[in-house]
């Protein structure tokens, strides 16, 4: 799953992909970095001290540091090459400039949150509007021209596709169009350290959700250094600042979320592992994450909630408790189940 960062030149964008993934930038580079995180998860944590096991293995989040516009003569995101790479990405992330720059120039975050917004649109609405000329010239006038034809209303009154209340099987019709204003979006406002323990603007926390968007704080300055120190020292660090926790935990932890994944568990003393999987996976396909062979030949799976284990302490005692339950394939997996494919191949 990938994660598209984006911001306007001096968001601080490529500074928090930095801090996310302590990959240094190359101010040469042209191309697209990519950095992969594993998310925290304090369950598999528990498992491994349970298990005294071998191996910890967490679920990963990829993100994607995009270059910004070649035209640095326009204020903007998006020229053709960047709305190219973003649709590559499943979510999207925009860092906001919430602190003066270099000049001391103030920032202003609400309006760079709607012009980034406006360039969503637009991009989709361009597209939208050469299909809708397709399948009129097809003489189509079906389930996708009306589909289309509403989007185009929504794009032209500037509303994001995501705020629309689209039925599943018109989310599946428009899965290969890769709208940009249809993608999650979260909105990171960077900010000095001396507001890093403040809550969101309300107004522009506002206007986020206005567009269906969440919005998250953080300063990529506090975060590069903060990754810079031990455990120990972390924590005193972001007390100091009145936190705590690290916003890179936080930012993981809604970029997981925004991508709407559930994480099922796996344990033992060869490993103990966090998988990722869409919410609303049935068990049969959850087993292909971990092998196409538990996928074919899959019988039942054995199932704990991990909160179960955690207060009974051992699968035993859950089989005792009568909280071991054996699912089926057409069973949806849960946030936290502690599973145990049985299959025959």
């Amino acid at each position: 799953m990938k994660v598209g960062l984006a911001g306007f030149p001096g968001s601080g964008k490529s500074t928090v992909f930095t801090a996310l993934t302590g990959l240094a930038p190359d101010p040469a580079e042209r191309r697209a970095r990519l950095g992969t995180i594993k998310v925290p998860d304090a369950r598999v944590d528990f498992l491994a001290s349970v298990h005294t096991t071998r191996k910890v293995t967490y679920a990963e989040v990829s993100f994607v540091d995009f270059p910004p516009s070649h035209d640095q003569s326009k204020r903007q995101v998006l020229d053709a090459d960047a709305v190219s790479a973003l649709r590559d990405a499943d979510a999207l992330v925009e860092v906001v400039r919430a602190f003066p720059d270099a000049t001391g120039t103030a920032a202003s975050p609400l309006a760079d949150l709607e012009a980034f917004d406006a360039e969503l649109v637009l991009a989709d609405l361009g597209q939208v509007e050469k299909r809708l000329e397709r399948l009129r010239k097809e003489g189509k006038k079906d389930q996708e021209v009306a589909l289309f034809e509403r989007l185009q209303r929504a794009l032209e009154a500037e509303t994001s596709l995501r705020m629309l209340a689209l039925a599943p099987e018109e989310i599946t019709l428009l899965s290969g169009y890769a709208f940009l204003s249809l993608r999650p979006l979260l909105v990171v406002l960077n900010v000095a350290e001396g507001a890093v323990a403040a809550p969101p603007d309300p107004e522009l926390e506002a206007r986020a959700r206005a567009t269906g968007a969440e919005c998250l704080v953080m300063s990529a300055q506090v975060e590069a250094e903060v990754a810079e120190l031990d455990s120990q020292d972390r924590v005193a660090f972001l007390a100091d600042l009145g936190l705590t926790e690290s916003a890179r935990d936080r930012f993981v932890g809604g970029s997981y979320g925004l991508l709407d994944l559930v994480s099922f568990l796996t344990a033992g003393e060869d490993e103990c592992r966090a998988w990722p999987i869409r919410r609303g996976t049935p068990a049969r396909k959850a087993a292909g994450k971990i092998h196409s062979d538990i996928e074919r030949g899959f019988i039942r799976a054995e199932v704990v909630a991990f909160e179960d284990f955690k207060a009974l302490g051992s699968e035993a005692r859950c089989r005792e408790a009568g909280k071991l339950r054996l699912e089926g394939k057409d069973y949806v997996v849960q946030d936290g189940d502690i599973v145990h494919f049985r299959f025959a191949v």
